[in-house]
């Protein structure tokens, strides 16, 4: 593919002349090479699109299993990390302000 072709459109959704929604489609076909010189490569730096995707999730992988070893070493029970997290997650909600019913709120 040697230039490419550019296709673009403008979706609009009106009601009682109010505009409700507007979607700008802008299509770029082109080779790789081309996409490149005209600055996008996107798809190079995307990690779900490249191999470091893989390494990532791999890395995570070793990260979890030192977590673990690490917890084993100290005595703490595996999840008491995550357990401690819940407690602190409900503490919190117990502090906070009650929350006001509709009725409360249209009252002002």
């Amino acid at each position: 593919m040697d230039k490419g072709i550019v296709i673009a459109g403008d979706i609009q959704v009106n009601l009682l002349d109010i505009e409700l929604l507007t979607i700008k489609l802008r299509l770029v076909v082109a080779s790789v090479e081309r996409a490149r010189e005209m600055g996008i490569d996107w798809w190079e730096h995307d990690p779900t699109l490249s191999s470091g995707h893989r390494d990532l999730a791999e890395e995570n992988r070793q990260l979890r299993s030192q977590v673990r070893e690490l917890e084993s070493e100290r005595g703490t029970p595996q999840g008491a990390i995550e357990q401690g997290e819940d407690e602190q997650r409900r503490e919190r909600r117990r502090s906070a302000p009650p929350r006001r019913t509709s009725e409360e709120r249209d009252r002002g």
